[in-house]
């Protein structure tokens, strides 16, 4: 746990900002009392750049009951909202608590827009333009930091206009993998295969199911070894929707293609992750989303007559 978060700070920080308003009391009260001997040109004697003289006239009055309302207006301010250090204020005001609000009203507004979305299938949703606009729109704010513009992926991130998919492209996949997220892992699986030898030749072997160059000696070699893997994904490497296992023979490589990128995920292992976007979106919003990336890979069905 940080440092920062133990009380000690509260109390420091809410210290140092009464601590600051009375200084300011204290310097207003010590300038109305200090006194400077008066001249007969009622100066105080102290010149500047020869010209400039110094005057011996008291703050202005309206100068001194800004300054007190200020003050006042600062120790009321800290009563009502957070200030001091932990205190939440007797408004319970937080920055946090407005944009909830602020959330809240949005999604009201937008209710009446996405009831007419609700009740119909993904399937049917991709022939509907103002629906696939809309799915867009939301693909371009919440997805595409990740999966790019075009949805197409890049390392790392999986392609969502292609047929391959970890868990599934059904559209009821699709809109629980939007809502929950998804954590894929690999573990290191360098003991499991053998030595360094071993996981080169599993490296061919993989390669040789998608029909990738590949050395043809060392992948028969590294066949047997591949049951370490099978486990996962498959005697024929096909991959499992179930567990979220990659096709390795499909010829498509989320994490890198060639010999170097296969050989440093079995040392290595990978994790990845996609948070859940339930707390983001509504289940209308998903459910259009969901309909918007599941036309990218499907054609949209012919309109009725």
């Amino acid at each position: 746990m940080s440092d920062f978060d133990h009380g000690f700070w509260s109390i420091f920080i809410a210290g140092a900002t009464l601590l600051g308003i009375a200084a300011c009391l204290l310097l207003l009260w010590v300038t109305a009392r200090k006194k400077v001997a008066p001249r007969s040109d009622n100066t105080t004697g102290h010149v500047w750049d020869g010209d400039l003289t110094e005057m011996n006239n008291p703050l202005p009055l309206w100068w001194v009951g800004m300054f007190i309302l200020t003050i006042v207006f600062s120790l009321l301010y800290l009563v009502a909202y957070p200030g001091l250090g932990s205190y939440k204020g007797e408004l319970q005001w937080s920055t946090q608590g407005e944009y909830e609000e602020e959330t809240r009203q949005a999604r009201a507004a937008l209710e009446p827009l996405y009831a007419q979305f609700t009740a119909r299938k993904a399937e049917e949703l991709v022939g509907d333009a103002n629906a696939m606009a809309i799915g867009e729109r939301l693909f371009m704010n919440n997805c595409a930091q990740c999966h790019g513009s075009d949805a197409r992926g890049s390392k790392g991130f999986p392609n969502l206009a292609d047929i391959d998919w970890l868990h599934g492209g059904t559209p009821e996949v699709i809109a629980r993998t939007l809502t929950k997220g998804r954590v894929g892992s690999m573990p290191p699986m360098a003991a499991a295969v053998g030595n360094s030898d071993d996981v080169n030749n599993v490296a061919h072997y993989v390669l040789s199911l998608s029909n990738s160059p590949h050395d043809s000696v060392r992948a028969q070699l590294g066949k047997s070894k591949f049951t370490a893997c099978a486990a996962c994904h498959g005697a024929s490497g096909k991959g499992n929707p179930a567990l979220g296992a990659p096709n390795l023979a499909d010829d498509i490589w989320l994490h890198g293609w060639g010999v170097p990128a296969i050989v440093a995920i079995i040392n290595n292992g990978k994790t990845s992750e996609m948070p859940g976007q339930a707390g983001k979106l509504t289940e209308a919003q998903i459910h259009v989303l969901g309909a918007w990336v599941w036309g990218l890979s499907n054609k949209a069905p012919a309109p009725k007559p």
